[in-house]
């Protein structure tokens, strides 16, 4: 079984290009033939974090990826991203589709929230002329209503359940991490959170209703910490405003994004007209010949107001962001053949696991196959031959075998 989902939510007011963002980040550049994940809804598309694959520092000339790709020596793992509804002011309490996208908020381990960096459209959605609305103003109001919901969800959960046994637990963390699973929160968040409300010699029981709000705010901020995807990068004064909100946010929550611009530069990819990997700084123009005169004019437009500002169209810088910095999760290949670094029918690196930055190997062995997690012996690190227990920390790039009494 492949490692725990981490899932990303899309947040933001509408026509702020959400969905545009949605569409580049889930259109791979590649026609793949199998599909990552079982099930997806119709709100939950799969999106690639790109890194560049172990199989160049090895010197091999190519892997065999189950899933997602490698493309120019670069692979593309897969990530799932969840599009929620579009917020309005007062979604907390319902407003809009609000209870839906609180709903669908619960399984998020982070959140985009993408934001009208031009402010050209005011908080209930509609279009206004650029520069009309604060988009500083639009983060806090909407990171508002997430802080609302959260909060309202865990007093729910407290007044319901918590605080009717809460007297007579003897373990108050292990019990509030129980009840509040459902939120997709560890014993971790829950301890952070305590201690970052300063609640830490405060005995639950005794919790006031103010110290119950402090407390989710800052379990929302730790369990589902938030990214600024500052949308429309290309429209010109954008670039004011994504200056207030880096001054404002911090650069390393604030990520400058043209949504649209890696949309078009993603589409022609997948029709041959240009030679782009998500990510890039530049493209390649394929054959003049394919391409109409608006098309050509659009691609200097991305390439003129966009690549040349930015350095990128900033949405692979995104998730990349959020996987690695964020959720700081890293990159391990799991193998059975340490000689040919392949699985039994000879694919070379074929899984790339997005795992937890202290992951170790015996929990590796048990996403592999749970028979392997059971009968484990070692772990070798197939780079260097150097025979591993089971309590060994696995770091990014690692090439890992198992060896276990059990095959599967």
């Amino acid at each position: 079984m492949p490692p725990p989902e981490k899932v990303i939510g899309i947040i933001g007011k509408t026509n702020v290009g959400k969905s545009t963002l949605f569409s580049a980040l889930t259109l791979a550049t590649v026609k793949i033939a199998n599909h990552p994940f079982t099930t997806i809804e119709p709100n939950i598309g799969v999106g690639y974090v790109r890194k560049k694959c172990i199989h160049v520092e090895l010197g091999l000339e190519k892997c065999n990826p189950r899933t997602g790709y490698c493309l120019k020596g670069f692979r593309f793992i897969p990530i799932k991203l969840l599009d929620v509804a579009g917020l309005v002011p007062g979604a907390s309490r319902g407003r809009g589709l609000g209870n839906k996208f609180m709903d669908d908020l619960r399984q998020a381990d982070a959140l985009i929230h993408v934001v009208d960096a031009a402010g050209s459209t005011d908080l209930d959605g509609n279009p206004v002329k650029p520069g009309s609305i604060d988009p500083v103003e639009e983060v806090k109001s909407i990171q508002n209503e997430v802080d609302e919901w959260f909060f309202n969800v865990v007093y729910r959960i407290w007044v319901s359940k918590i605080s009717k046994h809460i007297l007579t637990i003897q373990n108050p963390i292990e019990y509030l991490t129980q009840n509040l699973s459902g939120l997709s929160i560890s014993k971790n968040h829950v301890v952070e959170a305590i201690e970052n409300s300063i609640l830490a010699d405060k005995n639950p029981r005794t919790w006031s209703i103010d110290d119950i709000r402090l407390f989710a705010i800052n379990l929302r901020r730790i369990s589902k910490p938030i990214i600024i995807a500052a949308n429309k990068s290309d429209i010109p004064i954008a670039e004011d405003n994504i200056k207030r909100l880096i001054e404002f946010f911090g650069e390393r929550n604030v990520v400058p994004v043209s949504a649209l611009a890696e949309y078009i530069l993603r589409k022609a990819a997948l029709n041959n007209y240009i030679d782009y990997l998500p990510g890039d700084s530049s493209f390649k123009i394929i054959d003049g010949n394919k391409l109409t005169s608006d098309q050509m004019k659009a691609l200097q437009i991305i390439e003129e107001n966009v690549l040349n500002k930015y350095g990128s169209t900033g949405v692979q810088e995104l998730i990349n962001r959020v996987v690695f910095s964020v959720l700081k999760l890293i990159v391990v290949y799991p193998v059975e053949n340490p000689r040919k670094f392949s699985d039994h029918s000879g694919n070379v690196l074929p899984d790339a696991y997005l795992v937890s930055n202290n992951t170790k190997a015996r929990e590796l062995a048990y996403m592999i196959h749970t028979d392997l997690g059971n009968t484990f012996l070692y772990a070798i690190n197939v780079k260097t031959g150097e025979k591993l227990s089971e309590n060994y920390v696995l770091r990014d790039d690692d090439v890992i075998k198992i060896v276990a009494t059990a095959s599967h």
